[in-house]
């Protein structure tokens, strides 16, 4: 993998890149839809690729792992061939999900130990072990086994947790370098900056990040409870260490504002699973702000659902249609409304800094707009952690 650091905003940190990967090429900053088992929820490939203009999507290790099994993506000749994307995948490692299952996981030196949600069956992740099924899946880019300590955690946690994570980071950067991909092509290994809210374990972990020298490198353990304030403090903080010349990924942090305000302090990659299950939910973000498409003020507005939106969804129908099909529980409804979050994500990160160049200093209109609201408003904001889903997501 080769990134390219094309321009750097003379008013902020923002910056905009070309990463090349064997399954083309990503312009930066990037918002990449979630498809956690191989699938965007509710959105065929046609249109996150023609309309959405979606450029990588994720896959999650962990539910992967479980269903189907490696043995079939094996089988098929890794996820690409599996699924029919033929733009690049990056690939979670699985760690926040198995966190999640706090009554049902212990962590131990060697690795998580964890039930599955599915079946109940008993599993160990270890950072060797994940990087053998990322192996497998073939993700373009695939994550470091990490432990996702809450935003409230105190200090002594953080920094045993932060501790056992460079551990685990350690070893498997020595099985990813010691091991070679699948299928013919190469992968990227991305480690994970963790330390909770605390200066001091943040910059100890992301100095350790930034020495591996890896292809590029991610910021984890934010939106997990933490203020929202506090989140793009810990951001600024990392990204003073992490080198320039390397991607840099804000894991789970999606809102239109979270996605403005991580561009803003050079983040290059991001990713949310809120735009589509907002959508699902009836939740449309707009320039103006969230529109709940089930409330009753919208049953007779036939004016296009927006008319200056970034999809072919927001001009095809109106919001009475879309509120009908909403209250009627029409799967079409899902689909409109994904598609609509997705391609105002793409869109709001693409306004930032293309096609002329980085230009935060005169904001568009969608950031002034939602920078006004209370974070608390946006269903799904900091404190939710959307986008590294639960393993029953």
């Amino acid at each position: 993998m080769d990134f390219e650091l094309q321009k750097e905003d003379l008013n902020s940190n923002a910056r905009a890149g070309l990463i090349t990967t064997a399954h083309g090429t990503i312009e930066t900053p990037i918002f990449m839809p979630v498809g956690t088992v191989g699938s965007v929820k509710a959105v065929h490939f046609h249109e996150l690729e023609n309309d959405i203009k979606a450029q990588i999507i994720l896959g999650n290790t962990y539910h992967l792992y479980l269903r189907p099994g490696m043995d079939i993506i094996e089988k098929a000749g890794g996820l690409h061939k599996f699924n029919g994307w033929k733009r690049p995948i990056l690939t979670d490692s699985g760690g926040f999900q198995v966190f999640s299952l706090s009554a049902n996981r212990k962590l131990k030196e060697e690795g998580a130990y964890f039930r599955s949600h599915i079946d109940g069956s008993k599993h160990l992740f270890t950072p060797e072990g994940v990087v053998d099924i990322q192996r497998s899946i073939g993700s373009d880019i695939m994550m470091a086994l990490d432990e996702c300590p809450p935003g409230d955690s105190d200090y002594q946690y953080a920094k045993k947790s932060l501790a056992l994570t460079l551990r685990w980071l350690r070893r498997g950067w020595d099985h990813y370098k010691a091991t070679d991909g699948k299928y013919g092509y190469s992968q990227a290994y991305f480690p994970i900056v963790q330390g909770c809210v605390y200066k001091d374990l943040r910059q100890e972990s992301a100095k350790f990040v930034a020495d591996l020298g890896a292809d590029g490198n991610a910021i984890g353990g934010l939106a997990v409870g933490e203020p929202t304030e506090k989140m793009y403090e810990m951001i600024e903080i990392v990204n003073e260490i992490l080198p320039k010349d390397k991607p840099r990924y804000l894991m789970g942090v999606g809102t239109p504002a979270n996605i403005l305000e991580a561009i803003e302090r050079g983040v290059d990659m991001m990713d949310c699973v809120m735009p589509t299950r907002n959508g699902r939910n009836g939740m449309l973000f707009t320039k103006n702000g969230i529109m709940n498409m089930r409330n009753k003020k919208w049953a007779d507005d036939f004016s296009p659902i927006e008319i200056d939106g970034a999809s072919e969804v927001d001009r095809m129908y109106s919001r009475a249609y879309l509120r009908h099909l909403f209250v009627s529980q029409e799967i079409l409804a899902m689909q409109i409304a994904s598609i609509h979050n997705l391609a105002l994500s793409l869109r709001n990160q693409r306004n930032r800094t293309r096609p002329e160049g980085c230009r935060t200093a005169q904001a568009p209109p969608l950031s002034r707009s939602w920078l006004r609201m209370p974070h608390g408003q946006n269903t799904g904001a900091a404190g939710e952690r959307p986008e590294r889903s639960a393993p029953h997501s």
